[in-house]
């Protein structure tokens, strides 16, 4: 098997990879081309030009081929996965007929017309009239229907990104099981569309024949046409096979195949998942979203700004770092890292609560950021080594929801996105959780992901199973620390888990007086 390679191709926020593996998880080659940022014709839009997306892949995969001597023809198959919840309104020639609306994206529609009585008064019983109106006012369907009506007119397929690219690669309106995440009418339970009955058909102005067809993760879709053939150079009739959003291909692209074994993302949103065959609510009302283990359920909780912060600790306070990394020929991580180092575990007693962004129920639309325990003695090493506990804290503590209400407990960490490239962030997760922290093998884990569903899904590998246990294996091992994990523990019993308690009617005093966060 030393001449077959799988193709993945990962289309994130800020960049687009095209990716080789072989059958063993080992990255043979990769190219990237940075996208263009989003751009907002209003306060909180954000928008993306979404055949940028496309030529940005078509560009990555052209780029991929000059840079390795790996012919083509080895190449045994593709997958394609991408950022969640960005989607794209197509007319009946295929053309894209407004920009995509990304993840990012902050635009609410107004009051909704009501539901049927019924499921009022079943959702008033259950006390999550909120979170069904959360769900109708942040829908982009319902937005583009009310203030872009004949755009909507026009639209005869409605994708997710995932989609749109399966489409221009293979011509077929077909996308993952595991890639919807987004205000979409899916059956979170069952892993298709909503039957006819359900309330999200009342909740959301969208037809089922605007939707693709989905099909489960390792599913064969198609194969790649003549014309994306051309655009991309990947030959003609190779296999398209269906993977799953970013986050889902990176967790069993970390090895998290069992539900003892947590994944901890740290990239621009802050994840804990685990993979369960068993549907777990961590949060009551809140659905677990699809794995890309098919039939499997990810059990995540997210800290939406999570490792943003540390850009944005960077671009308000990093400047000394950024200077002295450039006349180095550091990067400005390296300099971070020495920054966390200055500092004792605990930070001397400044603590953080990472809600940058408001939350539907945990936390609730009210939340804000705090940070706690200033003193004389803090300087900006303690803040940026504060912004580092307070995410681990925080997905500490939704290690713990998930252990609550799966009845399963985790013995054993797997870290994957850009915050995992810190050695210092490693360790204070150790400490901090009391675990063992393994950095992933490679720091693609996400397409390692999609790789993963290519050799299971063309029988390269058995079954998902052994294709993650032969793809996968664990990086450097942090061990914690027993005196600092003893200082965490205190400071995460005895302060974090009151913090959010004790501010939370302040921060709806906040709201009130300012009119920020909005309010459902």
């Amino acid at each position: 098997m030393a001449d077959q390679y799988l193709l993945s191709i990962d289309n994130g926020t800020q960049s687009v990879r095209a990716l080789l593996f072989d059958v063993n998880g080992n990255l043979a080659a990769k190219s990237q081309i940075h996208l263009q940022a989003y751009f907002s014709d209003h306060p909180g839009w954000a928008e993306h030009d979404a055949d940028g997306y496309w030529n940005a892949v078509a560009a990555a995969c052209q780029q991929l081929w000059r840079s390795t001597d790996i012919p083509r023809s080895a190449v045994k198959g593709v997958a394609v996965t991408t950022q969640r919840g960005t989607v794209v309104n197509l007319d009946r020639n295929g053309q894209v007929l407004r920009p995509a609306i990304t993840w990012l994206d902050q635009r609410r529609v107004g009051k909704q017309k009501p539901l049927s009585w019924w499921w009022r008064a079943a959702f008033k019983l259950a006390r999550v009239e909120g979170t069904i109106e959360y769900f109708r006012r942040e829908a982009e369907i319902n937005w583009i229907a009310e203030h872009q009506p004949e755009i909507w007119a026009k639209t005869h397929k409605y994708l997710l990104l995932s989609g749109f690219l399966n489409y221009r690669l293979c011509g077929r309106h077909v996308d993952s099981t595991g890639s919807q995440v987004a205000y979409l009418p899916f059956d979170y339970k069952r892993h298709q569309w909503a039957g006819a009955r359900d309330w999200k058909w009342q909740a959301l102005r969208v037809r089922p024949d605007m939707l693709p067809e989905l099909v489960a993760p390792g599913t064969v879709i198609g194969a790649i046409t003549a014309a994306a053939a051309a655009a991309t150079g990947i030959p003609e009739g190779t296999p398209l096979v269906a993977a799953a959003a970013d986050k889902a291909c990176e967790v069993i692209g970390a090895g998290s195949l069992e539900p003892h074994i947590a994944c901890l993302s740290y990239g621009t949103t802050a994840t804990i998942n685990t993979t369960s065959k068993k549907y777990v609510e961590v949060t009551p009302f809140i659905p677990p979203y699809p794995a890309a283990l098919p039939g499997a359920y990810s059990t995540e909780v997210q800290i939406f700004r999570g490792y943003w912060m540390v850009n944005w600790f960077k671009e308000q306070f990093g400047h000394l770092e950024q200077m002295a990394g450039a006349e180095q020929g550091l990067a400005p991580e390296a300099m971070f890292d020495q920054l966390v180092n200055e500092v004792p575990p605990g930070s001397m007693g400044l603590m953080l609560q990472p809600y940058w962004s408001p939350g539907i129920r945990t936390p609730g639309p009210e939340a804000k950021g705090a940070m706690i325990g200033f003193g004389d003695v803090h300087t900006r090493s303690h803040m940026y080594r504060a912004i580092l506990e307070g995410l681990a804290y925080a997905l500490r503590e939704g290690k713990e929801r998930i252990e609550r209400r799966s009845g399963v407990k985790v013995t054993e960490l797997r870290i994957a996105g850009g915050g995992s490239q810190s050695d210092a962030a490693m360790q204070l997760t150790a400490d901090i959780f009391g675990l063992p922290a393994a950095r992933a093998h490679v720091y693609e884990t996400s397409g390692l992901g999609a790789a993963i569903a290519i050799a299971a899904g063309l029988g390269l590998h058995s079954d998902f199973d052994s294709a993650t246990r032969a793809m996968t294996r664990p990086g450097r091992i942090f061990q914690p620390i027993p005196a600092n994990q003893k200082i965490y523990d205190q400071l995460y019993r005895r302060v974090y888990l009151g913090m959010y308690k004790q501010l939370q009617p302040m921060y709806q005093q906040i709201a009130d007086i300012t009119g920020y966060p909005e309010q459902l």
